[in-house]
């Protein structure tokens, strides 16, 4: 299993990369951020300092979407860095949650994401692509050029067209028995379209709070530290059950059910310990989607997820104990997990 490191790019820049430096001197192998231009600062300017001071780190959006940049934007954006630092680039995309809704706008259309997929991939590896009906290519894309561009999802028509198109599959919670589900729909449709399911990468994404141990008041701290994380995936989830309902069967309810208490969002609270609006999120719910508690039983529950097929565990560090989480990572979880 490989590790890697989701922060947003909240002001100032410097911390945000000296974190990924401190990630990679831990042993995780990828570097991922938000990407929401309102409510962050650009990623891509990030990125080249990133990896301007790093020597192995793998570092791309977990995730970006096809509406606030234009493709070729995308692709060239990619291929310089790739072209500057090395094959070390990488593309997460996904519907576009707060980068569109902060925006004004509605989430992409799965039929836009396939699409996009497509060219910003075509065109990041110098091959030509057709731009609404326009064919182009990057002249001067290196011969060699690589973007793997890995999918976020959780609905079964999301999965379907990972399994069929992405190179990796993001699934943005950490709970076994959904993850199981899930990952059977993606191998599945790689199946039906006749790929190798192995060729499908498989990356788990939540937020993890190391403990010293697991004593109630402890452990009532690191929830409140992530419990923004329901809240952001409730976002997602909601979409879900207005398109297919609590009870259809399409979408299993041990992800639906606990948003039905859910009122409203703020996003200027999005990803953010303390947010105000997730007091909807039960204990329960944050045990089962996020990492919490001694080294110890991290290990238990991502080796759990590793059994399932799980090929990266990347990280989200959005708490009161950043650096002490990629540490105690670099010293227990990561040497048992990659051992």
């Amino acid at each position: 299993m490989e590790f890697g490191l989701v922060l947003q790019t909240d002001p100032p820049a410097s911390g945000v990369v000296e974190l990924m430096r401190r990630a990679e001197r831990n042993g995780f192998a990828y570097g991922w951020t938000f990407d929401s231009a309102v409510l962050w600062q650009e990623p891509f300017v990030i990125y080249s300092q990133i990896l301007a001071r790093t020597e192995r780190l793998i570092v791309g959006p977990m995730v970006t979407n096809p509406g606030t940049r234009t493709w070729e934007v995308t692709a060239s954006t990619f291929a310089t860095l790739a072209d500057m630092f090395g094959n070390r680039v990488i593309c997460g995309i996904g519907r576009g949650d707060s980068a569109m809704r902060v925006a004004g706008r509605k989430p992409n259309t799965l039929a836009r994401i396939e699409e996009a997929m497509h060219v910003i991939r075509e065109l990041a590896e110098g091959r030509e692509a057709d731009l609404g009906g326009h064919v182009i290519h990057i002249p001067w894309v290196k011969e060699g050029s690589r973007l793997p561009v890995w999918m976020a999802a959780y609905g079964p028509k999301a999965l379907a067209l990972t399994g069929a198109k992405a190179d990796g599959f993001i699934l943005q919670l950490a709970d076994v028995h959904l993850t199981e589900w899930m990952v059977k729909t993606v191998k599945d449709a790689a199946v039906a379209a006749g790929r190798d399911p192995g060729e499908v990468r498989i990356c788990v994404a939540a937020p993890a709070y190391v403990t010293e141990d697991d004593s109630p008041q402890v452990l009532a701290h690191a929830r409140e530290q992530c419990r923004w994380f329901g809240g952001m995936v409730g976002n997602h989830v909601a979409d879900l059950v207005s398109r297919y309902g609590h009870h259809s069967g399409a979408v299993p309810e041990e992800l639906t059910e606990y948003i039905k208490a859910r009122m409203d969002y703020d996003y200027a609270e999005h990803g953010k310990a303390g947010n105000r609006h997730t007091d909807f999120v039960p204990d329960e719910i944050v045990d089962r989607f996020c990492l919490i508690g001694t080294a110890e039983q991290h290990i238990e529950k991502l080796t759990a997820l590793k059994a399932l097929g799980v090929d990266q565990f990347a990280l989200y560090d959005m708490h009161d104990a950043k650096e002490a989480t990629i540490d105690a990572y670099g010293a227990t979880v990561i040497p048992a997990l990659t051992g």
